[in-house]
């Protein structure tokens, strides 16, 4: 193999669509550094599981000799992304937005080698623009082609409010390319518009057109929705060593092997050798704790990683939790579910009565913790087992 066809096995691993394949070839037989450009908007403090499938895909740019640009969004990040909304997202102020930004700077490098890591934020050059600026930048896209835009479509055809400012996020996100002069940008496949938006304008201001590479998108916890904060699906970069071993042993035995491929650093030969392994009979679970402790490892230590394990031994595997369960998925709705009504619906007591009862008496578990209040209320999101006596239990999914 050529340098090139090596870089190239590596940069492909996971992903989804590369738009154009021949064009990225070209740019990395040119033998300069490529400029990589990735944009977060800082809408919220904390980065969960979903957004280092992305970000892996920049250290391994990084790690080949590339130039890596982080663009925080602090001027797009007080519009809102529309993409996947059914409704306008509610402004963030400048605080809100640089709060977050400096959350963000310290959690990427988690990921990314901060000595290799250019970090810029668009305001830099988006404020710069002035109304004349904006309303050339507007000519470039017609309502029409606007609302060729999934979301955009549907809530247009449903009569849902469109504000006029939305329709100038993947006009702003798409500007960041054309100051940045990127090569590549990287995003997830709900952002196709958006990331698509920056080669138009590159090529209109006689610019040489980015390379898109999109990722899947994480599934959650759910094992439904895309991982987010929202859906309460989510593994936090930040989350406590226990409570991210916890997270991920919940996740199902097949949903697992997105995470290996989309998470993991391991080589595809020996996750198919796990996957193998399965089918002549080894445990599923033995499998799921080498991700667990492997992403606790990147995100914390390998001391902390060793810890979860022994305690989740602790908790679950000497409380006499079977591998083998009634698996379910319950509607909670954004105000969850109360315990007892849980219970009773996933077939675990005969009543909601029955249900507060054996709460009362102590038997009830959540995850191996004994639940004490009867009126505990249950997140939608939430993946757990749940316990009742001695012999019965069922992993629950709140959707």
């Amino acid at each position: 193999m050529t340098v090139v066809q090596d870089a190239l096995e590596v940069l492909k691993r996971g992903v989804e669509e590369i738009l154009v394949v021949d064009e990225l070839v070209a740019k990395l037989k040119e033998g300069r550094p490529l400029r990589v450009k990735l944009g977060a908007d800082p809408t919220a403090p904390d980065i969960h599981l979903g957004h280092t499938v992305v970000l892996n895909k920049l250290r391994q740019f990084q790690d080949l000799g590339h130039e890596v640009i982080f663009l925080i969004g602090d001027f797009t990040g007080m519009i809102g992304d529309p993409t996947g909304k059914n409704s306008t997202r509610p402004p963030l102020t400048r605080e809100d937005v640089a709060r977050n930004a400096e959350t963000y700077k310290e959690q990427v490098f988690k990921i990314l080698d901060p000595a290799k890591t250019r970090i810029v934020f668009n305001s830099e050059w988006l404020e710069g623009l002035g109304a004349a600026g904006m309303l050339k930048l507007a000519s470039n896209l017609t309502v029409a082609r606007m609302l060729e835009r999934d979301d955009f479509k549907k809530r247009f055809a449903g009569n849902q409010p469109i504000a006029i400012h939305e329709f100038m996020y993947p006009l702003l996100q798409g500007y960041d390319s054309v100051a940045l002069q990127a090569d590549i940008e990287l995003g997830g496949t709900d952002q196709k518009f958006n990331l698509l938006m920056g080669r138009e304008l590159q090529k209109s201001e006689g610019q040489s057109a980015q390379v898109v590479m999109m990722m899947p998108l994480l599934v959650g916890l759910d094992g439904v929705k895309k991982m987010s904060k929202s859906a309460g699906n989510y593994i936090g970069v930040s989350d406590a060593p226990t409570e991210m071993f916890g997270k991920v042993m919940s996740i199902s035995d097949e949903l697992m092997w997105s995470y290996f491929e989309l998470l993991s650093f391991r080589p595809l030969e020996e996750i198919r050798g796990f996957r193998q392994a399965i089918v002549d009979g080894a445990n599923p679970r033995d499998t799921k704790i080498l991700l667990a402790k492997e992403l606790i490892a990147r995100f914390h230590s390998e001391a902390d990683a060793e810890a979860a394990h022994q305690d989740f031994i602790q908790r679950f595997q000497k409380n006499a939790i079977p591998d083998e369960m009634d698996e379910l998925t319950l509607e909670a709705g954004s105000e969850g579910l109360a315990i007892a009504n849980l219970l009773k619906d996933a077939g675990l007591v005969a009543s909601t009565s029955d249900g507060m009862r054996m709460i009362k008496q102590g038997a009830v578990k959540m995850d191996g913790e004994r639940i004490d209040d009867a009126k505990q209320v249950v997140a939608q999101g939430t993946v757990a087992v749940f316990q009742v006596g001695k012999r019965k239990f069922a992993r629950v999914t709140l959707a």
